[in-house]
């Protein structure tokens, strides 16, 4: 049986597994926000990152990638890798996966996608709703195994831009943390 995941963040731009075929769509019904807290890839325990996740949000959309894993073996690959890499994703979800604005029948269903839950008793890492300056300024700061927070956030910008695909959130934020680092850069000389 065919498998399928859905990346919202980076593994648009790093899926880090074998895959037969990567499709460019979106979920229904959710969006993508900066609440979760990583501690172990974009931050660390004393100053976490902050990383996306989806929230529920009737009549909007999340743009990203749909991985198509066939191969048994790649299959599980793929699900240690993950199970690693979004461990601090406490839920997974299987949703619709649609390629086409218009369309009211989903391109496909069972799309298994990582969700960082608000349950702060399943989730201690997450983080939750800040203002866009709050939520800008950790960016600047955090940095973590996988380097710095503000580089998460501008690849996103980046691999959403060649996808074509629109999100208000990570846009915002990104020029929020480039004005910021812009007027610390003045500041310093």
């Amino acid at each position: 049986m065919v498998m399928w995941v859905f990346g919202y963040g980076s593994l648009i731009w790093k899926a880090g597994f074998n895959f037969d075929e990567r499709v460019v769509g979106f979920i229904k019904d959710h969006r993508r926000v900066f609440y979760q807290g990583s501690t172990d890839h974009r931050g660390t325990p004393e100053f976490p990152g902050r990383t996306v996740t989806l929230e529920p949000a009737e009549g909007e959309v999340c743009w990203g990638a749909a991985y198509k894993i066939s191969k048994k073996e790649d299959q599980e690959i793929a699900l240690e890798h993950l199970e690693v890499r979004e461990k601090q994703y406490d839920k997974k979800a299987y949703l619709d996966f649609f390629t086409e604005p218009t369309a009211t029948t989903p391109a496909l269903s069972g799309v298994m996608v990582y969700i960082a839950s608000p349950d702060k008793k399943l989730n201690v890492n997450y983080l939750g709703p800040a203002s866009i300056e709050d939520i800008a300024k950790q960016i600047v700061q955090a940095k973590g195994p996988s380097g710095p927070n503000r580089e998460y956030l501008f690849k996103l910008e980046e691999a959403l831009l060649q996808l074509e695909c629109k999100d208000k959130h990570v846009s915002d934020l990104a020029n929020e943390v480039r004005r910021i680092i812009s007027e610390r850069e003045l500041t310093a000389s």
